[in-house]
């Protein structure tokens, strides 16, 4: 009787997760299945060919959209990495009910993307924005910059990287245990010191983990830098969205190979952040003993 309750329990909880399964395979497996298949044919959608990645990897239209878009997302993975890595450290010197806000501030900040993000640089930084304008009146024109140009799409990825990677590392600092500072300290060890033998050490993994999220997030990207360049800036993005809605026309198959082609760069840059997380532990570990 135990075993026939027990099996009638599992085909229940099969059952209840049948819409799920369903919503994934609608929704995301069915979608990239279409996509790869897509991406081996001809334009029109006949016949077998690797045409479409010969073009994608070859093309200068199409091999700059990925130069640019790899390198625009290292940029801003980096300096929003550090940013968030310093303002996450501020944030542990708060008060709990301070601590909070701030943690709820940022939270509602990383929401804070896409369309409406553009129109409020628009607004600010734009060619008649409210501080582009202040600027000049000042006599402070280096300050302003050409938002639309790869260096103003670089402040805005870096606006929106730095929120989610405060969210992402501040769980990490934690780690940090106060005991340690002041056993270093007994040993004569200066904060410098601290940083550089215990704490960075620590929080390598976390923060390897966190430049990987935000460098797919900044590759992904694609409302914000289409709101404020449409395709006049060539990012991959961008590139696969005209060829999928046809700026002219559709060219699906050839936006579906550089979909596949992006899906590999964000694939081999979690390989690599895997591998840095195993030797950054594997360091930590050593060091411990």
């Amino acid at each position: 009787m135990a075993g026939r309750s027990s099996s009638r329990h599992q085909v229940t909880l099969l059952l209840l997760l049948l819409p799920f399964f369903l919503w994934l395979f609608a929704f995301l497996l069915l979608p990239g299945i279409l996509m790869l298949v897509s991406s081996f044919q001809n334009e029109g959608g006949q016949g077998f060919t690797l045409g479409q990645y010969v073009k994608g990897l070859t093309h200068p239209l199409y091999t700059g959209a990925i130069r640019n878009s790899v390198l625009l997302s290292l940029v801003s993975a980096f300096v929003g990495l550090v940013a968030a890595a310093f303002a996450a450290y501020s944030f542990t010197t708060f008060s709990p009910k301070t601590r909070d806000r701030m943690l709820s501030l940022s939270n509602m900040m990383t929401n804070f993307a896409g369309v409406p993000l553009a129109f409020g640089f628009i607004i600010l930084f734009g060619t008649n924005g409210m501080l582009t304008l202040l600027f000049k009146q000042l006599g402070l024109s280096f300050l302003a910059f050409d938002l639309y140009s790869w260096k103003g799409l670089a402040w805005v990825y870096i606006y929106f990287q730095i929120p989610v990677g405060i969210l992402l590392i501040y769980p990490s600092l934690f780690a940090i245990r106060q005991e340690w500072r002041e056993a270093a300290s007994l040993l004569g060890a200066g904060t410098v010191q601290f940083w550089l033998r215990i704490g960075v050490p620590v929080l390598l993994p976390g923060l390897v983990g966190t430049f990987s999220v935000l460098f797919a997030n900044a590759m992904g990207a694609y409302a914000t830098a289409y709101a404020l360049v449409t395709s006049n800036f060539n990012l991959l993005p961008i590139k696969i969205g005209g060829l999928v809605s046809g700026d002219v026309f559709p060219r699906v198959e050839l936006g579906s190979a550089l979909a596949v082609i992006l899906f590999v760069i964000l694939a081999i840059a979690l390989f690599i952040n895997e591998k840095m997380l195993r030797l950054a532990r594997r360091g930590l570990s050593h060091d411990s003993r």
